[in-house]
């Protein structure tokens, strides 16, 4: 099993933003782990991509040199990806950095770091990643923070990064929730653009709406299984995902063992670029 979203950032990379703002809402202190923790829950997963967070509007930062070090501590098999904020000045110097230490990806999320991805004053990072054969994971959808932005992370907005960049590999995490229709239709007409599946078992009704739309729009190969551990473990994120197939009720569309199974056993490096 592949899992193409896990973090290792620790509390004091977030600054105050989680406990302002996230504490109150998930209830406890962000959980700090060490690589041995991290290889612990990752047993059920044959490699995983992590990273951090970065929004400096928040005060949120996670350095390049501390993934690079994290990935290097872990038993587990990992592919690491830097944390960037497009509207810091020097953004293209990190993005070297990132790519100097061996990062084969950028975890993007505007929703804190209030930028809009369609403005075209971020195309040459666009390009950049692209030409650095970088993958583009966004965080996608909702937040619990008051901080946040929504207007900038319904899923549609990668639509327009994928039209001027179409050879860019793109991730829309979380299936874009609550949004996820939105991100079925985006994927379905780009085609280097795929979305996690990370969470979407915690609100159950919209996880089986939404892999059942993906059925429906023959979209399930662009799909990735992601837990977004530390807040989940990958066994409880499997755990969850079929939890969701036993949900099929007589006459409606249900969600096929195919489905749950494309999650759990497929590859998809070679699929982006991560070979």
């Amino acid at each position: 099993m592949i899992d193409v979203h896990t973090h290792c950032l620790l509390s004091e990379h977030w600054g105050c933003e989680w406990h302002d703002h996230w504490q109150p809402v998930y209830g406890h202190p962000y959980p700090d782990i060490d690589p041995d923790e991290y290889d612990r829950a990752m047993k059920p997963v044959q490699v995983a991509f992590v990273f951090g967070l970065r929004a400096t509007a928040a005060g949120v930062a996670t350095p390049n040199d501390f993934v690079e070090k994290f990935c290097a501590r872990t038993k587990t098999e990992t592919i690491g990806f830097m944390s960037l904020d497009p509207t810091d000045p020097d953004v293209l110097e990190q993005l070297a950095d990132g790519v100097a230490r061996g990062l084969r990806g950028i975890k993007l999320y505007p929703v804190l770091a209030l930028f809009d991805p369609r403005d075209p004053a971020y195309d040459p990072f666009y390009q950049a990643a692209k030409e650095n054969g970088l993958v583009v994971l966004w965080h996608m959808g909702a937040t619990p923070s008051p901080a946040g932005d929504l207007s900038v992370s319904n899923p549609l907005v990668v639509d327009e990064v994928a039209r001027r960049h179409p050879e860019l590999t793109q991730i829309i995490a979380h299936l874009g929730h609550p949004w996820q229709r939105e991100t079925i239709v985006t994927l379905r007409k780009n085609p280097r653009v795929f979305a996690d599946v990370s969470a979407a078992w915690a609100r159950p009704y919209d996880g089986f709406a939404a892999l059942v739309r993906a059925q429906e729009w023959d979209v399930v190969p662009k799909l990735l299984f992601g837990s977004d551990y530390p807040l989940w473990t990958p066994a409880a994120a499997m755990d969850g995902l079929r939890e969701l197939a036993t949900m099929n009720q007589p006459g409606l569309p249900g969600i096929r063992t195919e489905t749950v199974e494309h999650l759990l056993d497929s590859d998809p490096r070679e699929l982006l670029g991560l070979r």
